[in-house]
């Protein structure tokens, strides 16, 4: 027993362990505290561009147009000002703000399909936009624009809202003086004005080259089709696959080698998934992702099937490697028991791995959404679109996303398409934290039913 230590050595052993362990402890804590205030640091500065001070200047006061503020005009008034004053753009209205197919198809093809989902009346669902007269197209406008909506357009149509300057919000608390001279000075006659970019026209507007104008409403639409189709090809795939390599498969050169594969492509850069997408689906397979093979005529292999196809290439190894280790937890006693019963392995995988593996497949399916929804690169490369004002309507549209929206307002040279582009940045953060929080949520739910 000489080899013991004695009662000294043990203290000193012990006292050494438990040093390790605070100065492990406070280098944990560091970490953390480091990263939330990286994370805080990121949305404060984010937010810092989508709220602040811009100057503006009309075209016509709005005073001049009517005798109660804009505020308090109801649809038909509204409807009313943009026919007297800009009567002539109502069809351009009607294409920009409502309507669901390509521009070179609005005017021949019927109202029930230029406005898809939409208000229409009954007489009008066959004809063409040529057809009707300018008060139905304005009754069309009316019915189908949210108040809000309808006083923007107003703004920037009749009243001529011009934002000629903008500044972030700390600048505009510390430094309002200076920016109120500025505004005296260079831009006499404007308006100085708090603005917040985030708003619900923000959210329902589409694209526009004026960034007063612009909204996300295009692009959010498009990253919802393609996640649809992501989730709907990877988690049926990637679950199929990770019950074969963890329940099924033997332990033979063959298998070591697809699960050795699937654990190297999960690390493949996702431009390269971009390329592999635009080979197969967009040129190789583009009787199916354009759907011509199903009568559609007027579309290419860049369609949102295309992309969805893509993502789900991209995310499958992360849904394969996250089930396989779900399942690989579940503990073996908990076979045995069912064999015992009599089952089959079927039925026990069925009935007994799968409810107790669901709450980590689940958190790691959605996860590896959220990786999904903020790619930029694989949807440049298979082409989606960056400017597009016209809404996606089926798995074969052309197509833009959050992250290629967001690309394209900040390569722009005004400062207002980056103010916007940083409401669009508070958006799709919002909906990654949506896709966490859901993961968390539905983890904690089926951990809680299995307990």
């Amino acid at each position: 027993m000489s080899h013991l230590p004695n009662d000294e050595q043990f203290k000193s052993r012990l006292l050494g362990r438990q040093q390790r362990g605070k100065l492990y402890r406070a280098f944990y804590f560091a970490s953390l505290v480091l990263a939330v205030v990286a994370l805080v640091t990121l949305m404060l500065n984010v937010l810092n561009e989508a709220v602040g001070l811009i100057a503006v200047r009309y075209e016509i006061e709005p005073v001049a147009i009517s005798d109660r503020p804009l505020e308090e005009l109801n649809n038909a008034e509204l409807g009313a000002i943009l026919q007297e004053h800009a009567g002539r753009k109502l069809k351009v209205f009607v294409r920009d703000y409502l309507s669901a197919v390509d521009a070179s198809l609005f005017t021949t093809v019927p109202l029930s399909q230029v406005l898809s989902g939409r208000s229409i009346p009954a007489e009008l669902a066959d004809s063409t936009i040529n057809d009707i007269s300018d008060e139905a197209i304005l009754e069309l406008l009316v019915s189908n624009l949210s108040t809000e909506e309808l006083r923007e357009l107003v703004l920037t149509e009749v009243v001529g809202l011009e934002v000629l300057e903008s500044w972030p919000v700390t600048e505009s608390l510390f430094n309002r003086a200076a920016i109120e001279e500025r505004v005296a000075t260079e831009y006499p006659g404007a308006e100085l004005q708090t603005h917040s970019w985030i708003s619900a026209n923000f959210l329902s507007s589409p694209m526009s080259s004026v960034p007063a104008q612009a909204g996300i409403r295009t692009a959010l639409l498009g990253s919802l089709w393609v996640l649809a189709i992501t989730m709907a090809v990877a988690f049926p795939l990637g679950l199929g696959a990770a019950i074969y390599l963890q329940e099924y498969s033997s332990d033979n050169f063959f298998n070591r080698l697809i699960d050795t594969n699937v654990r190297n492509l999960a690390g493949v850069p996702s431009i390269i998934y971009g390329i592999l997408g635009l080979a197969i689906f967009v040129r190789t397979l583009e009787a199916i992702t354009s759907g011509s093979a199903f009568g559609v005529t007027d579309s290419n292999g860049r369609t949102i099937l295309s992309a969805g196809l893509t993502m789900a290439l991209l995310i499958l190894p992360i849904i394969i490697i996250n089930a396989q280790e779900a399942l690989r937890a579940v503990p073996r006693s908990l076979r045995e028991a069912s064999y015992g019963l009599g089952a089959t392995q079927w039925q026990t995988i069925l009935n007994t791995v799968l409810p107790a593996a669901i709450p980590g497949i689940l958190t790691g399916t959605i996860l590896a959404m959220s990786r999904a929804v903020g790619e930029t690169a694989p949807l440049i490369v298979i082409g989606a679109s960056t400017f597009i004002v016209f809404d996606p309507n089926g798995p074969f549209s052309k197509f833009t996303a959050l992250p290629i929206q967001i690309y394209q307002w900040t390569a722009r040279p005004q400062d207002q398409f980056r103010d916007i582009a940083a409401a669009a940045i508070v958006i799709l953060l919002v909906l990654l934290l949506t896709l966490n929080a859901a993961a968390i949520i539905l983890r904690n739910r089926y951990s809680g039913k299995l307990a």
